[in-house]
């Protein structure tokens, strides 16, 4: 078998080689030989407000009153969030808070429990 380096991305097996990248067919991702060895260097930190690392199943609580786009509602300060999930986006954790629903937020708006 080939000694291709897998996805960094989705960590899918199948890359190949076209020039002077390499690409993924699964998640379309095209990144460089070179990167490929400081990739492992750089995986990225997820903080909270006070600066605690955040990890996949955290619990944490909003710090502050989040106004809600598309509906009239707020998420109170206060609100506790359990089982996040960490995403690498413009919003750091996916999670599910009652009564509202499968939302995203930012790691600065929340406070580790």
């Amino acid at each position: 078998m080939s000694a291709l380096p897998a996805c960094p991305k989705c960590q899918s097996e199948y890359t190949y080689e076209d020039g002077a990248l390499y690409v993924c067919p699964e998640c379309a991702h095209e990144w460089s030989p070179q990167a490929t060895a400081s990739s492992d260097e750089a995986t990225k930190v997820y903080r909270d407000s006070a600066g605690n690392m955040l990890q996949d199943g955290d619990t944490v609580t909003v710090i502050k009153d989040l106004k809600l786009k598309g509906s009239g509602g707020v998420i109170k300060m206060g609100t506790k969030v359990k089982g996040i999930r960490l995403v690498d986006s413009d919003h750091d954790i996916d999670c599910k808070i009652d009564g509202f629903g499968p939302m995203s937020l930012k790691s600065e708006f929340v406070k580790k429990v």
